[in-house]
């Protein structure tokens, strides 16, 4: 399973995005930001409300320089079949990953080995790669896109100004934090 601060290796996933099914590469992305949002399985009750919210936010992701791309063990047929019927999911415009052999959800460590599908788990890449936040869920447990854009944007500041850290619930325009000694203890 990949560690934070670990380069993901490259892979290559089938997607269904703009009416097409087609393959990308995580590396067709480089020098962006990516979240992956790993789910269970389409036509299911928690998901489209997830992927429904993402899309909702989805203008702010990409302001941030961001790409999200949703993945499942459905194929990327299914997940044109769940675009095409479902009044959540026909607003993804983002890409829809499909992973029907686990490989990439095992890489990702969300595989259900007994069910066939993935734990909701959000994964935060940043431009060169590298894992910077994870984040997994039960199957009945929703996470919010809204704290993973906050977490994308917290991030993005940190790789910029490496020599501030955000506080809980920081938010873009909040106080951050410069360690040092003179703070171990009043804060």
């Amino acid at each position: 399973m990949l560690q934070i601060g670990q380069e993901v290796p490259d892979f290559e996933i089938e997607v269904f995005h703009n009416e097409e099914i087609k393959k990308v590469k995580l590396s067709d992305y480089k020098g962006k930001w990516v979240v992956f949002l790993f789910y269970p399985a389409d036509f299911t009750f928690v998901c489209p409300t997830e992927l429904k919210e993402a899309a909702q936010l989805y203008d702010q992701f990409q302001a941030a320089d961001a790409e999200i791309i949703s993945v499942s063990t459905d194929t990327a047929f299914v997940h044109k079949a769940w675009h095409d019927n479902s009044d959540a999911i026909k607003q993804v415009k983002y890409p829809m990953g499909s992973d029907p052999s686990g490989k990439i959800c095992r890489q990702f460590g969300t595989y259900l080995e007994d069910d066939g599908v993935a734990l909701r788990g959000t994964f935060i890449i940043d431009p060169d790669s590298i894992l910077k936040t994870v984040e997994m869920h039960d199957l009945g447990i929703g996470r919010s896109a809204a704290e993973a854009l906050r977490k994308l944007e917290a991030a993005k500041f940190v790789r910029e100004y490496g020599d501030q850290v955000c506080p809980a619930g920081w938010k873009p325009g909040d106080d951050t934090i410069t360690p040092g000694l003179d703070l171990v203890g009043k804060i």
